[in-house]
Formats: C-alpha cells, structure tokens, sequence
C-alpha cells in the first residue's frame, strides 16, 4: 500500500505546500491544476502533471482534493471531468477542503456505489504548518481508508487522527475553529482593555504568545474524555477548580478596568459566568456573586 501512487488536485495556498512535500513520495505524485504557473515547479522536481481530476484518477490511487469549498469539492469528485469518471475499485479520495459534513457524506454514500472510498481530512495548522510538516489531520472513514491514508499524511503532517466515520473529520475541524476564531474575537476584546489602559498592544501579543507556547494556550484544558459535571473523587476535581477559580478571579478583576474605563467586555463577562460550568465544576463564589 505504501508505494500507492498519489494525485493532488488544487496547488492553492495550502495545496502547493501540502503537495511538494509529497514530491518525495516513493510511489510518486501526479498533481492538477488549471494555473500552468503553479503547476510547473512540480513538474521540473520530477511530478507528473494531468489537466482534469479524471485523469488524475486514471493515474494514482489515493487522490488529495484541496480546493476552494463545496461546490468545487462536488465538480472535481462527480463532475463531467471529474474523479469518478475514471477512478477504478479501490481508489481512496480525500478531502482536504472545509465543507460541510453532510456534503462529506452524500460525496462518500456515491463514491461507495463505484467501489471508492472518500473521506473527509479537513487540516489544521495553515500554510506554514504545511511547509514543515506539522500539520494536524483529522480524517472521517472506515478505518481500511483510514490506514491507507495515514502515511502519505505523514509526509506534511506530524499528526493524523482518525476522527470517525466520513463526517467526523470535518465536525472535528468546525470544533476546533469554533475554539480558535473565538479565541481571536477574545483577543481584540483584550487589545481593546490594554489599549483603554495605555498599554503597548504589540507588547502584549509577545507575551500572550510566548506564555501560550509555555502552556498550550486553550488547548491545556482540553484533556477530559467527556464534558459531564465531574463527581466528589474524580482526579480532575481539584485541578479544574483550582482553574476555575483563578478565572473567576482574573476575569472579575479584568472587567472592573474595563468598567473603570468604560471598555465593554462582552465575552469576559460570558465567560465569568460560564467559566466553571463548562470545566464540570460549577460557578464559583465570585461568579455566583456576579448572578446576584
């Protein structure tokens, strides 16, 4: 399985860096794309190049799919010219591009009537996590297609999980930017408090960043197998609280200068409130006093 031949279809600002790292492929890469520019470096470091995703499909057996959104992902997988036209039994589609879930599965339910596989592998990690390899991968499928995937990933990724069924790879990646893009509307929150207070706002971000590298960021949280209030005993109890109540306190103090200098902090009030729910311990004293 591993010297699998793989095709590539759309070299875009994810895709070209996803692709060259295949370059190195030992069963051998074929890529498409309608840009002639992009395509040419592939080709002078030794990769076939094709003009349609049904010649891909002629040419390899485990196809890459990254272009822009649904209604492209459906041209290049059933389309006129497209995968499914010429793909044989066996061949393994995947899905890099952010579509919706039910699109994913409708996309795999006519794929399985020819015989071919396709899963849902939305990444994470952007172009650079892409040129280094350290992408994150969740994949939605059968575990057969699962296995058959997992090394030519291991090429630009340094994790690749299997998510569950088609489907799941791509409600993984929606949870994971809902975590990110409102973790970025609680930065502008938190510029908007420095700024109000007279403070170097780029200076700020260094050290947000540097103690979120020392940390983990949100992601240090997020080691509970389920979401469920947590029980008298259980080790997580007191750790947990232990958070909670450090961001009770920060929080309430972070809105009394916003209040002092009249900076509406929306989503640090939400999360004050919400805070001990959402790590399974229950509001602690300070956010209580804050419902009263």
């Amino acid at each position: 399985m591993s010297d699998e031949r793989i095709g590539f279809i759309g070299l875009g600002n994810m895709g070209a860096p996803m692709a060259q790292r295949l370059l190195a492929w030992r069963g051998g890469l074929t890529v498409c794309d309608m840009r002639p520019d992009v395509v040419a470096p592939f080709t002078e470091a030794g990769a076939g190049a094709v003009d349609s995703a049904a010649a891909v499909a002629e040419d390899a057996e485990v196809i890459s799919v990254a272009v822009l959104d649904d209604a492209q992902v459906r041209g290049v997988v059933t389309g006129p010219e497209g995968i499914l036209r010429t793909a044989k039994p066996g061949t393994v589609i995947a899905v890099h591009s952010t579509i919706s879930d039910r699109t994913a599965e409708e996309l795999a339910a006519v794929c399985a009537e020819r015989g071919v596989d396709l899963v849902d592998a939305p990444v994470s990690g952007g172009a650079g996590g892409a040129k280094s390899g350290r992408l994150a991968v969740m994949v939605g499928g059968s575990e057969a297609a699962f296995e058959r995937v997992r090394e030519p990933f291991g090429t630009f990724a340094d994790l690749v999980v299997h998510a569950g069924p088609v489907g799941a790879g791509t409600r993984m990646k929606l949870a994971r930017n809902l975590l990110h893009f409102v973790a970025f509307t609680a930065a502008t929150e938190s510029q908007r408090l420095a700024e109000s207070a007279g403070l170097d706002i780029t200076a700020l971000g260094k050290v947000v960043r540097h103690s979120d590298a020392v940390t983990g960021g949100a992601g240090a949280i997020m080691l509970r197998e389920s979401t469920a209030p947590i029980e008298d005993g259980d080790f997580w109890l007191p750790i947990l609280r232990h958070v909670r109540d450090l961001g009770e306190k920060d929080l309430s103090l972070a809105l009394g200068l916003g209040e002092r200098l009249d900076v509406e902090l929306p989503l640090a009030a939400l999360a004050l409130r919400n805070l001990g729910v959402g790590l399974g311990v229950g509001q602690g004293e300070i956010a209580r006093q804050g419902d009263h």
